[in-house]
This record gives C-alpha cells, sequence and structure tokens, in this order.
C-alpha cells in the first residue's frame, strides 16, 4: 500500500519513524455530469472574476475571505513558518482507556508501518505497550495543512491510528431528543429485549453494499442495451399504529429469518399480550347441549316459547267458561 505522509511517533523521548497508509478505500460509484441533450461531459473551469479569463493550476493559491468580503492572500511560505511540532510528528499525549474516548469523535483511519529495520524494535514496544496496558494513546499530528487529534490502538499486531475531531467540532444534540412526557411500559421494553435477543450477532463480513450492486447491474444492463424496467418499491405503512403488535411481528419475522421455529432451542420466548374486547350480551355465543347457539336462534327460542305459554293460557280459560 502506497504511503501518504512519513514522519515518526513521539513517545516520550523514543522516536519511531513510520508511515502513513489509508486502512479504509471509499467503493461508491461516482459519475460524471453529462448534457442531458446530447450525453457529452459538462466540466467546470477556473475563471478569474477580474478579467474573466481561464487559469492554470501553478496561477492559484490561497486566501481568506474577511467578514467584509476582503480576500487576504496566504501563501504556502506563510503557512511553513507557522510553529507546528507536529508537522512531521505524531505526538503522543496520554494514555486512557478506550471507553473514554466517544466514537462520535472518530474519523479516518490510518494503518502506521514501521519505516526501515531501526523501527521494528521500537514500533514493537509501542505496540506491545498498548496491548498489555489495554489502552489507547492520545495524539497530535498535522495532515494536509492542518493539526488534528489522534487516536493509536493495536489491530492484528499493527498500530493504527484514527483521526479524532477536537473537542469543539462536536454539536450538542439539543432538541433532537423526543420530548421528556414519552414513556414505554415493561412489556414493550420485553418486547425489545427479546427482539434483540433474536437477532443475535451477525457475521460483519456478510454485509454488503446493496444499492451500489444494483447501481452496477443497471450500469451493466445498459452498457448492453438490456434494460428492464425496474420492479416498484414496496411502500411502507407510513406509522406504526400498535407498537406491541409490530415488536411481536418482528421477533417471529426474525425468528423465520434464522430458521428458528417455535419452542426450538435459543429462539426468543415471546408472551402474548391479552386484549380484552367488551361485547353485548346478545352477540356473546351460548353453549347448549354441546351446541353454539347464536343470538338470532336465541331469540326465535324465546318467542316460541312465548306463544307456547300463550296458547296454553287461552286454553285454560275457556274450558273455564263453558258450561258444565
Amino acid at each position: 500500500m502506497r504511503s501518504i505522509w512519513n514522519g515518526s511517533i513521539s513517545f516520550g523521548l523514543v522516536s519511531i519513524p513510520i508511515k502513513l497508509v489509508n486502512a479504509t478505500e471509499n467503493h461508491s460509484i461516482s459519475f460524471r455530469q453529462v448534457h442531458t441533450t446530447d450525453g457529452s461531459r459538462i466540466r467546470y473551469r477556473k475563471v478569474c472574476e477580474l478579467d474573466e479569463h481561464e487559469v492554470t493550476s501553478a496561477e492559484i493559491g490561497k486566501g481568506y475571505e474577511d467578514a467584509d468580503g476582503t480576500i487576504i492572500p496566504i501563501t504556502d511560505e506563510d503557512l511553513a513558518a507557522l510553529p507546528l511540532p507536529t508537522a512531521k510528528t505524531i505526538e503522543i499525549v496520554s494514555f486512557v482507556p478506550a471507553a473514554e474516548i466517544d466514537p462520535l469523535q472518530m474519523d479516518t483511519a490510518y494503518y502506521l508501518a514501521a519505516n526501515g529495520a531501526p523501527a521494528a524494535k521500537p514500533y514493537t514496544l509501542l505496540r506491545e505497550a498498548l496491548k498489555r496496558s489495554k489502552k489507547v494513546a492520545i495524539a497530535k499530528f498535522a495532515l494536509r495543512g492542518r493539526e488534528r487529534l489522534g487516536m493509536l490502538r493495536v489491530v492484528d499486531d499493527v498500530i493504527t491510528m484514527h483521526g479524532l475531531l477536537w473537542p469543539d467540532e462536536i454539536r450538542t444534540p439539543e432538541g433532537v431528543a423526543p420530548e421528556s412526557n414519552v414513556s414505554v411500559r415493561d412489556a414493550e421494553l420485553d418486547l425489545a429485549d427479546a427482539l434483540m435477543d433474536t437477532l443475535g450477532k451477525v457475521d460483519m463480513d456478510s454485509l454488503h453494499d446493496e444499492y451500489r450492486a444494483a447501481v452496477e447491474e443497471l450500469i451493466a444492463a445498459k452498457a448492453s442495451g438490456e434494460i428492464t424496467a425496474p420492479a416498484p418499491a414496496e411502500e411502507g405503512e407510513g406509522k406504526v399504529l400498535d407498537l406491541m403488535a409490530a415488536l411481536e411481528k418482528s421477533v417471529r419475522a426474525a425468528q423465520g429469518a434464522r430458521g428458528e421455529g417455535e419452542g426450538e432451542g435459543g429462539s426468543a420466548e415471546v408472551t402474548p399480550i391479552r386484549r380484552t374486547a367488551k361485547k353485548s350480551a346478545a352477540a356473546v355465543p351460548k353453549s347448549v347441549g354441546g351446541r353454539k347457539t347464536t343470538a338470532k336462534q336465541t331469540a326465535a327460542k324465546k318467542t316460541a316459547t312465548a306463544k307456547t305459554a300463550t296458547a296454553k293460557k287461552t286454553a285454560t280459560n275457556t274450558k273455564r267458561r263453558s258450561p258444565g
């Protein structure tokens, strides 16, 4: 891998010559701007506002724009003359537990490679010291014209440095969290825990960028002239109306995706939530002789019984009035 910076690590009075190598790479697909009518490239040209002539890179310098719009020229010589002890040195300032570093501060990652045979011994010393202490080193370094903060840790026997944002570059999350009057029930938390247990661990190497793969397929299809209309995306439900039902469904879906059936070992147990509904007495079926009767059947039976009673009463009265 090609180094992007050469310098040394300052570890007290110990100096370790190192090379800085990018630890990550960007696989995003980049696009060119084109003219939609004929497909030709759109290019930007650097033009001087004063004489409206295009200028070359050799004619372009730096300048700071003041609040009133005034441009203050800054040359490379001006910047080189500034006192910057970390221009060629990664200066370790402290060692702290890794848990004290907020992941929100972490930025680009770099590998630090020992530069030459004499660097192997002090490099190994620092690496093993970091391993044994279970701490990370906080350092200051300069890269691309600015001083930065860094964190050194060990990854697979290689000292790795994460660029860190300065504390004043982290914005406070004021107004981001929901209102404090929102609460959740224990039953909802239990289901959330069950869902977390069901999802379990994931093999990070199995994750991939599905969108990038789809874009690559689209480009290949267009290049070959075999373009097909994409399938319409499924529309979401907009909002969750029943949080409990959504959690229960999520747990079952996660179990199904992992091939876990109900009652199998390792699957999360979900206790169904009882929901009671008020029903009118007429709508509740009754069991008669082992069979369920509906409300209509019950009403019809009551009517027939009433008619029978009336007929019996009428017959009795008629018998009483008839002559002996």
